[in-house]
């Protein structure tokens, strides 16, 4: 099975992440971005714990494109430290896995 990886990011606006998850798709870099919410983020910044209704995108790709996304949603992203986090996926459809390496070809 090909390696694919999943990572995730959290945005303050909905336009935001729609529109973060489609360039990313348009890049062919992810084959998918997930926008789910607003999600309730707690947590602490700068010394002050701190609550924010949040979204969550949910990107699918190739384990080799990491970089590249990391790099686009730096890029893009207007949090001065970005959530930006890759999970390995160890088991999947394999369809489903082959429409990944397609779409991010």
């Amino acid at each position: 099975m090909p390696a694919i990886i999943q990572i995730v990011t959290t945005i303050d606006d909905r336009k935001a992440a729609e529109e973060l998850g489609r360039r990313l798709v348009e890049e062919r870099i992810v084959a998918c971005c997930q926008v789910v919410g607003p999600i309730r983020s707690i947590y602490r910044w700068k010394g002050k714990v701190e609550e924010a209704d949040e979204w969550y995108c949910v990107m699918k790709t190739r384990q080799g494109l990491y970089r590249r996304v990391e790099e686009a949603i730096k890029e893009l992203h207007p949090y001065e430290v970005p959530e930006i986090v890759a999970t390995a996926v160890d088991e999947a459809l394999p369809e489903y896995t082959a429409w990944v390496e397609t779409e991010t070809s």
